[in-house]
């Protein structure tokens, strides 16, 4: 029986386990093709044996690239991890000066890269990058050479034994990758992750995710460069879960019907959008349709887990599930019963309206440094509360420092910071991860998060006030897409918000109102401010007097990465939307 202690032992354990037949699948040319447990251990082994031949070293670096999670994605992770090397994962849609920044910084050797695209902007800046030896791709692109060139020059077995020779001498301490974190400012940091740090988390984990092994199908799409989605795929393949790759985020409702997952991971954002898709065609029903479907849908937002809400909520649930949320759970494929969710604060109500629709959302906390997981919610044995990130995972600590601040110690921590002492001294104290969140544990063992640290600020009056508070509280507004709160050293709290333009014109048609074409109309329509005012006002009620939102400026960007507005995972960029609306500031407090 294979012992878990490398990264690249999943694969071995899931044969040993059981050989799937479709451990990874990928959509190409139209088609689901799928790769076996026992051809992805093969063609991992022909990649190592090829980089050997190239003269691959112990600790070299190779960079990946790649705009869709993908089965060469994974066959090249477990090759180079077998030969002592280090696997650097980038996020595709970054500049090409931080592609430069960081293929120098890692000293990659080589790159792997998924198309046309990412090829492109590797070529504009490989003059820069002296190390770089070459650059291969997954697609086929004419004048790049091809990661199947690889599978040519490994196909002889004769040097297997070295293979054999350099797994052997890989230790689950060894580092295994460096993942670079963007970060809301500065350069990006590389978080050094061990062998040990990403299997102690999928094993750690594991007992939290109710998989029935062998018997259970994922669709994968969130960037498997972060190591959310990275550490989940290793702990698929602990459990033999089939792995299908979903072709981008705009296909991914039409894969999700056509694959019919059991489980997938998701980030806050896309509930949101699933939930405003769905309420959307509430909204174009008529009589007792949608009569109906408000009922059901009113009834979910004051959904309570394990049956707190009594009998006859039990009662009613039961029918509105029959009406209605079965229609809500064939729409994803009609067998998702889990839904994961990580990288920024789920809002209640979609934990609520999920879990009522019978598709729980499980959501938990981690950061990069913690390779990811921390806490996360179970829905078994009462492991589930909604508005918390669940309990901590197994031999994870976690201690609450005097300010509030979530301190994290365990196998889980980080080495460091690549080639940042000072960075990592700051940031590991005594052997607990300062992890920059303010969150407080309760009675029952359930962490909640109430705050950046680093984004608390204080008005001129010295009331301390907790931005995403607010903003999580403004975000159940289904008028506010985006939102950012302001006022540090202030008199008082005020806020740059993005309307959702979807909704507003679909409210627009609804009201049979003009509100004008263009998003810059938009923003400055009376009605639509007034709207909004009203929304601002009632979640207000939630907070203090010193807390509440008093002014607000709209935007007409639509808030995005390619903008700048957002980090790769979604974070704002809290310094450069200030910048890029200094005169919305100006025009709120003079």
């Amino acid at each position: 029986m294979t012992k878990i202690t490398r990264l690249f032992d999943f694969p071995y354990y899931q044969l040993d386990k059981q050989n799937l037949l479709d451990a990874l699948v990928t959509k190409q040319d139209g088609v689901w093709v799928k790769t076996s447990t026992q051809e992805y251990i093969d063609k991992a082994n022909t990649i190592s044996r090829a980089l050997l031949r190239m003269g691959i070293q112990k600790n070299d670096k190779i960079a990946i690239i790649s705009t869709n999670n993908r089965t060469e994605w994974n066959i090249m992770d477990i090759g180079i991890l077998q030969t002592g090397a280090q696997n650097i994962p980038i996020y595709p849609t970054i500049s090409e000066d931080d592609y430069e920044y960081i293929l120098n910084h890692s000293g990659a050797i080589y790159c792997f890269v998924s198309d046309e695209e990412v090829l492109r902007k590797v070529n504009l800046i490989k003059h820069n990058v002296p190390n770089l030896k070459d650059i291969f791709s997954f697609n086929e692109i004419k004048g790049c050479k091809n990661w199947k060139e690889l599978l040519v020059l490994g196909e002889d077995q004769i040097n297997q034994n070295l293979v054999e020779e350099r797994k052997n001498n890989v230790k689950a301490e060894d580092l295994a990758t460096i993942i670079y974190t963007s970060g809301t400012t500065g350069k990006p940091k590389g978080v050094m992750l061990s062998h040990k740090n990403i299997v102690s988390n999928v094993l750690d984990s594991a007992s939290r995710i109710p998989f029935e092994k062998g018997k259970s199908r994922a669709m994968s799409f969130l960037p498997i460069c972060h190591i959310f989605e990275r550490m989940i795929l290793y702990l698929y393949q602990y459990y033999g879960v089939s792995i299908y790759f979903g072709e981008s985020i705009d296909k991914i409702s039409d894969n999700i019907n056509e694959v019919k997952p059991t489980v997938m991971t998701v980030v806050p954002r896309l509930l949101e959008k699933v939930y405003d898709k769905i309420y959307s065609k509430g909204l174009q029903l008529t009589g007792i349709k949608r009569r109906l479907f408000f009922w059901a849908v009113n009834l979910g937002l004051r959904y309570k887990p394990y049956g707190a809400n009594g009998f006859w909520y039990e009662t009613q649930l039961k029918i509105a599930r029959k009406l209605i949320f079965s229609k809500w759970k064939t729409g994803l494929g009609g067998n998702l019963d889990l839904m994961v969710s990580g990288s920024a604060a789920l809002q209640p109500r979609l934990s609520r309206i999920f879990a009522a629709a019978e598709i729980p959302v499980m959501e938990g906390y981690g950061l990069t440094e913690t390779s990811p997981v921390i806490a996360v919610n179970d829905m078994r044995n009462h492991g589930f509360q909604i508005g918390t990130v669940g309990k901590i995972i197994d031999n994870v600590e976690i201690k609450i420092a005097e300010d509030g601040e979530i301190l994290c110690k365990g196998p889980n921590v980080m080495m460091g910071y690549y080639k940042d002492e000072a960075l990592t001294k700051e940031a590991i104290v005594s052997g607990y991860f300062h992890t920059g969140d303010i969150g407080e544990i309760d009675s029952e063992g359930f962490l909640k998060i109430t705050d950046r640290k680093k984004e608390m600020f204080k008005t001129s009056g010295g009331k301390y006030i907790s931005p995403q508070l607010l903003e999580n509280a403004m975000k159940q507004s289904r008028f506010i897409e985006q939102i950012m709160v302001i006022g540090d050293g202030q008199k008082m709290p005020a806020a740059f918000i993005q309307p959702n333009f979807e909704f507003v014109r679909e409210w627009e048609k609804l009201h049979g109102i003009s509100v004008g074409k263009t998003n810059e109309e938009i923003i400055n329509n009376s009605k639509v401010i007034e709207r909004i005012q009203e929304e601002v006002d009632i979640l207000n009620e939630k907070f203090g007097n010193w807390e509440k939102i008093k002014r607000f400026e709209l935007t007409p960007d639509i808030w995005s990465i390619d903008g700048g507005h957002l980090t790769p995972t979604l974070k704002l960029r809290r310094k450069i939307v200030m910048e890029k609306y200094i005169d919305l500031f100006h025009k709120i407090y003079g």
